[in-house]
C-alpha cells in the first residue's frame, strides 16, 4: 500500500520509484467525487505519473507489463473505511476485468458503482474487547466512558482506545461510545461494527434504534431499566427479544435510577452504570478499587459537589456489583 503524504506538488519521481516491478494492477482511492471529470484528482495524477515516468525512461520502466489502473471513491458522506472494504477492493482487483470508477462504503442506487464486500470480515484480535454504549446527550454516558477507558488503560495491562459519536448539539441527542481494550496493540481507526459488549442506558432506545445490530453471538448486553429481572423481559420489544435469542446474548439488567436514589445521587444515574459495565466485561477489580481509580470515578456536579465520597463508596460498590443476569 502506498500513502501519498504530500499531494501537491505531486512528486512523480518519488511515486514511480515506490512501485515494485511485480505490480500488475493498481487501485487509486480518492475521498471525493467530481462529477463531469474524467476521474478524481489522485487517480488522474497517478495515471499521469506512470505515463510520464515511462516516457522519461524511454519505455524501459520497471514493469514487465504496464499495470492496469482503476480509480475508486471511499469515505463519502463521512462513511468509515474498514478492513472489510479494503478486502473488497482487493477481491475486485483480482477479477478478470476490475471495475473502474467504483464506490465503496455507500450504496450507490443511482449509478450503481458500489463494490460488494463482506461487512462481517474483521482483522481485530480475538482477545480485544469491543464495547458500545448508547446514551443520551448530557446524561453522563460520554464523560463516564472517557473515565472508564482511562482507568482501563492506566490500571490494567491492556491497551485502550475510545471514540465517541454524538451530534454537534449533543444535549438531548443520541450518543454512542466506542471502546476497545485488550492485551494486543490496537490499530483500528474505524467504528466498532462487531461488539462483544453493548450497554443501553436509556430503555426507550430499544424501540427507536437497532441497539443490538452490532452484537456478535454470545455478546453481553447490559440494560439500565426501571423494570426488575422478573418483569423486564415482557417489557422488551419483540424484535429485541428475538435478536437476543438468535444471537444467544448474555443479558444483564440494572436499575441505576434506584441505586442513585438510595445513595443520594439522584441526578447521576447513568454514570453509575459504569462500574456495572466494567464488572460485566471482567476488566476491573471493582471490589477493591485503587486510589487512582477512585480519583477517576469522582465526578464534579454543576454545583461543585463531589458525587463520589468515602461515606458512600462501599455502599455504591455493593449495589453496583448486584446487577442481575
Amino acid at each position: 500500500m502506498i500513502t501519498v503524504r504530500l499531494y501537491r506538488p505531486f512528486d512523480v519521481a518519488a511515486f514511480f520509484a515506490m512501485l515494485p516491478a511485480s505490480v500488475r494492477r493498481i487501485a487509486v482511492l480518492d475521498r471525493t467525487k467530481e462529477p463531469g471529470s474524467a476521474g478524481e484528482p489522485l487517480y488522474l495524477d497517478v495515471v499521469m505519473a506512470i505515463s510520464e515516468g515511462l516516457a522519461q525512461a524511454n519505455g524501459h520502466g520497471p514493469f514487465a507489463v504496464l499495470p492496469r489502473i482503476v480509480g475508486g471513491r471511499y469515505g463519502l458522506s463521512s462513511k468509515d473505511f474498514t478492513p472489510a472494504m479494503v478486502k473488497g477492493i482487493f477481491d475486485e482487483l483480482a477479477t478478470e476485468n476490475p471495475r473502474n470508477r467504483f464506490t465503496v462504503g455507500i450504496t450507490d442506487d443511482v449509478t450503481h458503482t458500489s463494490l460488494s464486500y463482506d461487512p462481517a470480515f474483521s482483522i481485530e484480535h480475538d482477545t480485544t474487547v469491543r464495547c458500545l454504549f448508547w446514551g443520551l446527550g448530557s446524561d453522563g454516558t460520554v464523560g463516564a466512558n472517557k473515565n472508564s477507558i482511562k482507568i482501563i488503560g492506566e490500571e490494567t495491562d491492556n491497551y485502550a482506545q475510545g471514540y465517541f459519536v454524538y451530534d454537534s448539539k449533543k444535549s438531548g441527542s443520541v450518543t454512542i461510545s466506542h471502546l476497545r481494550f485488550g492485551p494486543e496493540p490496537i490499530a483500528g481507526h474505524y467504528l466498532i461494527n462487531r461488539a462483544n459488549f453493548i450497554a443501553c442506558h436509556q430503555f426507550t432506545f430499544l424501540e427507536r434504534f437497532d441497539v443490538l445490530k452490532q452484537a456478535v453471538p454470545g455478546a453481553v448486553f447490559l440494560l439500565n431499566s426501571i423494570y426488575g429481572p422478573d418483569e423486564v423481559w415482557d417489557k422488551l420489544p419483540q424484535e429485541v427479544q428475538q435478536t437476543m435469542i438468535d444471537k444467544g446474548l448474555h443479558f444483564y439488567v440494572i436499575d441505576a435510577y434506584e441505586v442513585a436514589k438510595r445513595t443520594g445521587m439522584a441526578h447521576a444515574s447513568t454514570p453509575l452504570c459504569r462500574p456495572a459495565s466494567l464488572r460485566s466485561v471482567a476488566c476491573c477489580p471493582l471490589n477493591r478499587p485503587s486510589p487512582r481509580s477512585k480519583k477517576r470515578l469522582r465526578r464534579p456536579t454543576a454545583a461543585g459537589a463531589t458525587l463520589w465520597c468515602s461515606a458512600t463508596s462501599r455502599r455504591l460498590t455493593r449495589r453496583l456489583l448486584s446487577c442481575t443476569k
